[in-house]
């Protein structure tokens, strides 16, 4: 990234954080599998584990009950698995039921057959519809059938947060248990498992300027637990085979202690996204901002302007140095109608126009400034070519 580039997409990914950088490179240095017994295997071993503790933090959560992956997706995949166990004796859940909101990872259903898993609807703000969620449930339980609920904290796209709370207590009281993914949530709203009432969560490193290719499983106790996605070695105390990537996850670790730190500057992060939205409000007065209405984490704002084009607007802004998105950063890169905002019941003409800003704390009043500049150019040519049309 350029210094005269201004990135405003965070919630595709964040910048990795100066110090997590020259902290990996130094240990970049270092050989050792974390599986040997020798020195080296030891010094990596500790990273590993150091890095179990700060993720733990992060979350509330216990260490013991951290499992390291690949990133976010690989971790939601592990856990939406019909097959767990309780107390070591098997557990088999009949249904998955996400919400219409979900990411990609978790829409698709992970390693439940597409028979089994439905979809809970959610309102014009994208929250999810509670007295649906429940009733489904209490008919899956009369028949005997036993679900998992997958809901995710902070939506990706809008930054809309969920009642997650209330879905464990919906979810629980059906015998049901629940998954939820924090990953555009921490180090952005306070997050702790215990709260959320959760039985499992899913994060990933390099939304919190970690480095790419690490996320983590955290599970509230050790009575339940999954069916590993990876099998072959005992890696990760059997949840997760293969060679643990110490320098990612040591990253993840780093990152993670750094977000919780993040929390004391949301503040200053929510006074720069309002002023991009009070900005899209006054400029173009017709554009509907999605999830307005709800809480949403501060560093989110998802809009469309009537007549504007996704492709067009981001191509005029990445020519002028800037970066957004137009939602979902995992969907091979094209711009499309996003099934979050169709979930919603957003107006066809709207999905096309539909523009994500997210940023971060290092995001500076002059990057606010310069994207308010360059789309202000992008709003102007939209008006005069409606002029044009019209005359």
């Amino acid at each position: 990234m350029g210094a005269d580039r201004v990135y405003l997409d965070w919630n595709a990914g964040a910048p990795l954080r100066a110090e997590v950088a020259a902290r990996l490179v130094e240990a970049m240095g270092r050989a050792g599998n974390a599986s040997s017994v020798h020195a080296e295997g030891r010094a990596a071993r500790a990273l590993v584990e150091a890095a179990r503790r700060q993720v733990a933090a992060l979350v509330g959560g216990d260490p013991r009950f951290v499992t390291f992956t690949s990133g976010g997706t690989e971790a939601a995949v592990t856990v939406l698995t019909p097959q767990w166990t309780f107390g070591g004796k098997p557990l088999a859940f009949d249904r998955l039921l996400v919400s219409a909101v979900e990411h990609p990872c978790v829409a698709r259903g992970g390693r439940f057959p597409a028979e089994r898993v439905e979809t809970i609807p959610v309102d014009g703000d994208g929250l999810v519809d509670l007295a649906a969620l429940d009733a489904r449930l209490a008919e899956l339980a009369a028949s005997g059938q036993r679900a998992l609920v997958s809901v995710m904290f902070a939506n990706n796209e809008t930054g809309a947060i969920q009642p997650v709370a209330d879905v464990s207590r919906i979810a629980h009281g059906h015998g049901a248990l629940v998954h939820t993914d924090v990953v555009q949530a921490v180090g952005r709203i306070p997050v702790s498992i215990a709260d959320l009432g959760v039985d499992v969560l899913t994060l990933s490193a390099h939304k919190i300027g970690g480095p790419q290719g690490a996320g983590a499983i955290v599970r509230a106790t050790d009575l339940f637990a999954f069916q590993p996605l990876l099998i072959g070695g005992g890696q990760e105390s059997h949840g997760r085979a293969g060679t643990e990537n110490v320098w990612a996850i040591h990253g993840f670790g780093l990152a993670a202690e750094a977000a919780g730190h993040d929390l004391k500057d949301v503040d200053a992060v929510r006074a720069r996204r309002d002023r991009i939205e009070a900005f899209v409000r006054s400029a173009a007065p017709a554009a509907m901002l999605f999830a307005s209405g709800v809480t949403r984490v501060p560093n989110t704002v998802a809009f469309a302007v009537p007549g504007l084009s996704a492709e067009t607007a981001l191509i005029a802004l990445d020519l002028s140095g800037v970066s957004v998105s137009s939602g979902s950063a995992c969907s091979s890169g094209k711009v499309g109608a996003s099934p979050v905002l169709t979930a919603m019941g957003v107006a066809p003409d709207l999905l096309k126009g539909a523009l994500r800003v997210s940023i971060g704390p290092t995001t500076s009043d002059d990057d606010v400034v310069r994207f308010i500049e360059v789309f202000g150019k992008v709003l102007a040519d939209l008006t005069k070519r409606q002029g044009t049309r019209a005359a």
